[in-house]
């Protein structure tokens, strides 16, 4: 699937992935292909992008939006992470 990561200042991420998980405000969840539509909010944790090119990145909250196999999220990325 499809996966966009932003946050206000630059793309981070933009590729494939077989799962996404996230730190959703009512706990963590995985997004797989062919995952229903769905709009979350994202609260502190970690994005963890599972794939060709794993990824992981430390998030102070954001919001996720996962629809025809497009996921696509937005987050505050710690400060620390910010700089690097």
């Amino acid at each position: 699937m499809k996966v966009t990561i932003v946050s206000p200042e630059k793309t981070l991420f933009t590729g494939e992935a077989t799962c996404v998980a996230v730190p959703g405000k009512k706990g963590r969840f995985e997004v797989l292909s062919n995952h229903a539509p769905i709009m979350s909010t994202l609260s502190a944790g970690t994005v963890e992008c599972k794939g060709a090119e794993p990824l992981s990145i430390e998030i102070d909250g954001g919001f996720i939006e996962v629809a025809r196999n497009e996921v696509s999220v937005c987050v505050e990325v710690r400060h620390s992470e910010a700089n690097a």
